[in-house]
C-alpha cells in the first residue's frame, strides 16, 4: 500500500469517526437518500422552472408519498417506508413562507417535475443508465400526471405507480410487461400473453369487442386492432412491476409466481430472476429488518425550500505553490472567464484567498452589467504569496464570512475552491462545512493538492475536478464551464460547445470548426488563452464568411486572454477559427467556445458527463457515461468520445456507445457509455466529453425505452369492456437539422488506486454479455449477441464458451457443469460486432448433465449462456440467460384450438375422400376385368 493509500486510509477512518459524533439530521446532509431506521430521508423532489405554479401541485404531490410509504411499507413486508421528503419549489414561483434551501438542487433531485417530456405523454419514467440491482439517475413527472385525476383510470394510484418508479430507481429492478413482445410461445408449446404473474385473468378483445385468441394471434403474428384487457377484479396480488393499477396487486413478484419465460426486460436484465429477489439482495434489505408489531409507520414529513438569491464565493489558494506549472495565470484565466461570462446576471459574487491564513478580497457584489462583472475581475489574486503553507479551513472560513453578510447565513450559498496544497489539517472543518448549508465545488491543481479534498464535494454534495499540470490542458475553463446555478432553467445556463488545447510549434496553427446549432446562440463567446509571449493571430470566419480578426476581440495582457461576444444570436451553422502562432517559440493555445439557448421554447441539446463511484482501484475498470438530451428526448447515433487526462501521463481518448452492450445497459437511451481501464499511474484523472452529431442522421428517439409504469388501455368489469381515453402522445415537432450540433462537458475527476510500478500481467477479462438472444426455428436455435474485446470492449476475444441446460437452476447456479455446446467453428469478432451462431439442441439435450437434486427436468426448454474467453484465458462473467421453446412434434408450430379442429377435419375430409376415390378405382378395376375375361370365355366357346 502507498503513501497516499495509507494517508486516505487514516482520513477515511477519521472522518467516520467524525461522522459517528454527528447527530442523525446533520449525517444526511449532502449524502442523498439514506435509510436509517427503516425509514429513508433526504428524498428530493424538484419542481422545473418551467412548470407553471398551481396551488395544487404541492398538495397532491404530498399525497402521493404519504400513499406511496404505507402501500412501500406493506410491500416490502414492513421493512421500509418515506420518513423526510423535501420539495423545492423554483424561484419563478411566489415567495410563500418556504424554508431557504441548503444543499439542495435541481441537478441533485432524485424526483423532477417538468413539462418536458417525450413520446410516452404523462408515463411517470426512470432513467436506469446502470444494471440490475443499481440505483438509477431519476424519476420525471408530468404536472399533468399529478394534477389530472382523469389519468389516473390508466396508471392506477399515484402513490402506487411511484412506489413502482422508486423500484426502478432504488433497486435496479425492471419492468415486468413488454408492448412490443405481447405474448409468446411457453414452453408447452402454447401462446402465453406476457405478464407476471401468469395467474392475471382477462380477455382478447377486438375492434368489435371479446374475440377468441385465434382471431388475434395468427401465424405467431399479433393481429392490429387486438389487445389483451385484464379483469379488474383478480385474485393475483402480484406484481407491482407490471400493473401497479390493479386493486389486488400489493407485492412484487417473489420466487413462487414469478413468469420466467416471459420476454421482459427484467428478466433479461436480471437474470430471469423475480424482482423481490433482487430487493431482497439490496443494501437496503441487508442492513435493516421488518419492523416488530402491526402499527403502521408514521406519515411522511414535508419541508418546502426554495432558492433565493444566488450567491457565489471564489476561495482561490495562493501559496506558493501556485507559482509551479503556470497555476496561478490558469486560474486567472478561468476565474475572469467565469465571472465575465459564466456567473448568471444578478447573482452575488464575492472572492477569498488563502495561503497559511485566509483573507477577504472582494465583498458580495451583484452582477447587474459588464462594469460589474469587470469590478469583480480586479479584485482577483495577481501574484502568489511566499508562504508554502495552506490553511483550506482558513480559507473556507473567510468565504463563509463572505457569503454570510447576506442574510447571515451560507444557507443555499456556493464556494468554488481551487487549491494545490497539502492541508493535513483539511478534516478539522468538515463540522462547520456540513452544518454550513452550502455547496462546495473543489478544483484540485496538480497531483501535490491535499488527498481527501474531494471530501468537502461529497459532504455537501458539490462537483468535483481535477486540473493537471500541463499548458496545453483546458481542464481549468472546463471546470468552471461546468459548475451552474443548479435551478434547472436550462436557458438561463451557458452550454459548451468547444474546447481544445494544444501546443503549438513556432509558425503553425491550431484550427477547428465549431458548430453553432439553431437552438443555441445567444451569448456566444469564443475565449482563445496563451500562456507565453503575445497573442498568436487570430481569424475567425462565420457561417456567412464574415471575418473576425485578433484586434476586434478583447485582449486582456496580463491575464493572456482574447474574447469575442457575438451581440444578438449568433448565426447558426459552421464558424472556423484560426490560431496562427507567429512567435518563434512554442505556444501553449487553448480555444472555448460557450453560448446559450436562442428561443424559450426549444430545449437545446445537452451532455452531462459522469462516472461511476469516486474511484476505482486497479484492476477494476471504471465506468464512463455521457446522457445526450434535446429537453428530455434521448439524442441516437451522436458521436461521443471521452478525453480522461491522468496527473503526469498523456490523455487517453475513448470512444462511448448507446448499443446496450457492454458498459452501456440499454440500447438507445440517449446514455453512451464506456469501460476505462487505461490506468498509467495512480492518482486523479480528469474527464472530459465531447459531442459531435451529423444533420444527416435523425436526432432524437421516437420513444424513450426503459422503465416506465404501464398505461392500460381498459378493463373487464363484471363482463363488460370498460375502455380508458386513449393514452397521450405529446408529438414532437423535430425541425430539420442543417449543421447537427456540437457539445462539451467536464465529467469531473476520479481517482485510482492500485495501479502497479512498470508492466503487469494481462488482468482484464473480456466484458460480461448483456444482450444474448435466442431464437428457436424449426429444429435448430439461433443465438446472437454483441462481440466483447479482449479487454473488455475492446480489441477481439479468443473463442466463446456456449452451455445449455434444460434446467434454469443448472445454468445459473453451475455454469460449467451444465451441457457444452460446440463452438470450434465459431471464432470472435472485433468488439461491438453483432455475433450469429447456429447449433441444433438435439445434438446435445440427449447427452448427460447434472442436475440439482430434487428437481424436476423440464424437457420443453433450454436455458442458453455464453461467455468469452481471452488469449491467457481469463474468462468474462457469464452472460444473461436466453431461452427458447424446445417443444419437438411433427408440426413444430403452436397449433390453437379451433385450428386444430379445422386441421383434424380437413385431415379426416382428405382422407374420406381418398377412400372413397381408392374404392372406386378398385371397384372399377374388378369390373372392367371381368368383363374382359366373360368376353374370353364366349369367345372360346364359339370356337
Amino acid at each position: 500500500m502507498t503513501h497516499r493509500d495509507n494517508a486516505g486510509l487514516v482520513c477515511s477512518l477519521k472522518f467516520v469517526t467524525l461522522l459517528v459524533a454527528l447527530s442523525p439530521e446533520l449525517l444526511f446532509v449532502g449524502a442523498g437518500v439514506q435509510l436509517h431506521n427503516n425509514g429513508y430521508d433526504g428524498l428530493l423532489i424538484a419542481i422545473s422552472p418551467q412548470v407553471s405554479e398551481d396551488q395544487n401541485l404541492i398538495p397532491n404531490i404530498k399525497e402521493m408519498i404519504t400513499e406511496a410509504s404505507f402501500y412501500l411499507f406493506n410491500a416490502t413486508k414492513r421493512r421500509v417506508f418515506f420518513r423526510n421528503i423535501k420539495i423545492l419549489i423554483p424561484a419563478t414561483w411566489k415567495p410563500n413562507n418556504y424554508s431557504k434551501v441548503k444543499q439542495e438542487s435541481y441537478e441533485k433531485a432524485n424526483v423532477i417535475v417538468t413539462d418536458w417530456y417525450g413520446a410516452h405523454g404523462n408515463d411517470p419514467y426512470t432513467l436506469q443508465h446502470r444494471g440490475c440491482g443499481k440505483e438509477g439517475k431519476y424519476i420525471y413527472f408530468t404536472p399533468d400526471f399529478l394534477l389530472n385525476d382523469d389519468i389516473t383510470s390508466g396508471y392506477g394510484s399515484r402513490g402506487k405507480v411511484f412506489v413502482h418508479e422508486w423500484a426502478h430507481l432504488r433497486w435496479g429492478v425492471f419492468d415486468e410487461y413488454n408492448n412490443e413482445k405481447p405474448f409468446y410461445i411457453n414452453g408447452q408449446n402454447q401462446i402465453k400473453v406476457t405478464r407476471c404473474s401468469s395467474d392475471m385473468t382477462g380477455m382478447f378483445v377486438c375492434e368489435k369487442g371479446p374475440c377468441p385468441q385465434e382471431n388475434c394471434i395468427i401465424s405467431k403474428l399479433f393481429q392490429e386492432g387486438c389487445m389483451f384487457i385484464y379483469n379488474s377484479t383478480q385474485n393475483a396480488t402480484a406484481s407491482i412491476m407490471f400493473m401497479q393499477s390493479l386493486s389486488s396487486v400489493v407485492e412484487f413478484c417473489n420466487a413462487s409466481t414469478h413468469n420466467q419465460e416471459a420476454p421482459n426486460l427484467q428478466n433479461q436484465m436480471c437474470g430471469l430472476r423475480s424482482t423481490w429477489d433482487v430487493i431482497s439482495d439490496s443494501a437496503d434489505f441487508s442492513h435493516s429488518f421488518p419492523m416488530n408489531g402491526t402499527e403502521l409507520p408514521p406519515p411522511p414529513t414535508f419541508s418546502l425550500v426554495q432558492a433565493g438569491e444566488r450567491v457565489v464565493c471564489l476561495v482561490l489558494d495562493v501559496s506558493s505553490n501556485m507559482a509551479e506549472a503556470d497555476r496561478l495565470l490558469r486560474l486567472q484565466q478561468a476565474a475572469e472567464f467565469y465571472l465575465m461570462q459564466i456567473a448568471e446576471i444578478h447573482t452575488f459574487v464575492g472572492i477569498a484567498s488563502f495561503n497559511s491564513k485566509g483573507e477577504i478580497r472582494a465583498q458580495l457584489h451583484q452582477i447587474n452589467n459588464d462594469d460589474d462583472r469587470k469590478l469583480l475581475v480586479s479584485y482577483l489574486p495577481a501574484t502568489v504569496s511566499a508562504d508554502a503553507e495552506t490553511s483550506i479551513c482558513s480559507g473556507l472560513k473567510k468565504g463563509f464570512e463572505v457569503v454570510e453578510k447576506l442574510n447571515g447565513k451560507a444557507y443555499g450559498s456556493v464556494m468554488i475552491l481551487v487549491t494545490s496544497g497539502n492541508d493535513e489539517n483539511i478534516s478539522n472543518c468538515f463540522l462547520t462545512v456540513l452544518s454550513s448549508g452550502s455547496t462546495i465545488h473543489t478544483i484540485a491543481l496538480g497531483s501535490s493538492a491535499v488527498e481527501n479534498l474531494e471530501e468537502l464535494s461529497h459532504l455537501t454534495g458539490g462537483l468535483k475536478f481535477f486540473v493537471p499540470d500541463k499548458s496545453n490542458s483546458n481542464s481549468m475553463i472546463d471546470a468552471f464551464s461546468r459548475i451552474s446555478s443548479g435551478t434547472g432553467d436550462i436557458f438561463q445556463q451557458h452550454i459548451q460547445l468547444e474546447s481544445t488545447g494544444e501546443n503549438v510549434k513556432p509558425h503553425h496553427q491550431l484550427k477547428n470548426t465549431v458548430t453553432v446549432d439553431n437552438s443555441v446562440g445567444n451569448d456566444t463567446t469564443f475565449l482563445v488563452t496563451w500562456q507565453t509571449s503575445g497573442p498568436p493571430e487570430i481569424v475567425l470566419f462565420d457561417p456567412n464568411g464574415r471575418k473576425y480578426y485578433t484586434n476586434n476581440f478583447i485582449i486582456n495582457q496580463a491575464l493572456r486572454t482574447a474574447r469575442l461576444w457575438i451581440p444578438g444570436t449568433a448565426k447558426p451553422g459552421h464558424w472556423t477559427y484560426t490560431l496562427n502562432n507567429t512567435h518563434h517559440s512554442l505556444q501553449a493555445l487553448t480555444a472555448t467556445v460557450i453560448s446559450r439557448a436562442s428561443r424559450p421554447a426549444v430545449p437545446p441539446a445537452t451532455v452531462e458527463a459522469f462516472v461511476e463511484g469516486d474511484s476505482a482501484r486497479f484492476p477494476h475498470p471504471m465506468m464512463i457515461y455521457a446522457n445526450v438530451r434535446k429537453g428530455f428526448y434521448p439524442v441516437l447515433s451522436a458521436t461521443v468520445t471521452a478525453t480522461v487526462e491522468p496527473e503526469t501521463e498523456e490523455p487517453v481518448t475513448l470512444k462511448l456507445f448507446d448499443d446496450g452492450a457492454g458498459a452501456d445497459v440499454i440500447k438507445n437511451d440517449g446514455i453512451y457509455s464506456r469501460y476505462f481501464f487505461s490506468f498509467a499511474v495512480n492518482g486523479r484523472y480528469s474527464l472530459k466529453v465531447h459531442v459531435n452529431h451529423s444533420p444527416s442522421i435523425s436526432a432524437l428517439a421516437h420513444s424513450i425505452p426503459g422503465s416506465h409504469a404501464m398505461y392500460i388501455p381498459g378493463y373487464i368489469a363484471n363482463g363488460n369492456i370498460q375502455m380508458n381515453a386513449p393514452k397521450k402522445s405529446m408529438g414532437r415537432s423535430e425541425e430539420e437539422q442543417k449543421w447537427g450540433f456540437s457539445r462539451i462537458s467536464s465529467g469531473g475527476s476520479f481517482s485510482v488506486l492500485g495501479v502497479p510500478a512498470g508492466p503487469h500481467p494481462d488482468v482484464f477479462p473480456p466484458s460480461k454479455i448483456i444482450d444474448l438472444e435466442a431464437v428457436k426455428l424449426e429444429e435448430e436455435v439461433t443465438l446472437s449477441w454483441t462481440a466483447p474485446g479482449e479487454d473488455f470492449d475492446q480489441g477481439q476475444a479468443n473463442s466463446y464458451e456456449i452451455r445449455m441446460s434444460k434446467s434454469l437452476q443448472n445454468i445459473q447456479n453451475d455454469f460449467n457443469n451444465a451441457i457444452l455446446v460446440n463452438t470450434s467453428k465459431l471464432n470472435p469478432q472485433q468488439a461491438g460486432t453483432k455475433e450469429i451462431f447456429t447449433f441444433s439442441p438435439k445434438l446435445f439435450i440427449n447427452g448427460p448433465e447434472h442436475q440439482p437434486d430434487g428437481e424436476i427436468q423440464e424437457s420443453h426448454r433450454i436455458y442458453v449462456a455464453i461467455r468469452a474467453i481471452d488469449k491467457n484465458s481469463l474468462k468474462s462473467a457469464v452472460s444473461n440467460i436466453a431461452q427458447a421453446s424446445l417443444f419437438i412434434s411433427p408440426n413444430s408450430a403452436p397449433v390453437l384450438a379451433r385450428d386444430c379442429v379445422i386441421l383434424k377435419a380437413v385431415l379426416t375430409s382428405l382422407g374420406l375422400i381418398g377412400i372413397i376415390c381408392l374404392t372406386i378405382v378398385v371397384t372399377h378395376c374388378i369390373l372392367k376385368g371381368k368383363k374382359r375375361a366373360d368376353k374370353k370365355e364366349n369367345g372360346t366357346k364359339l370356337l
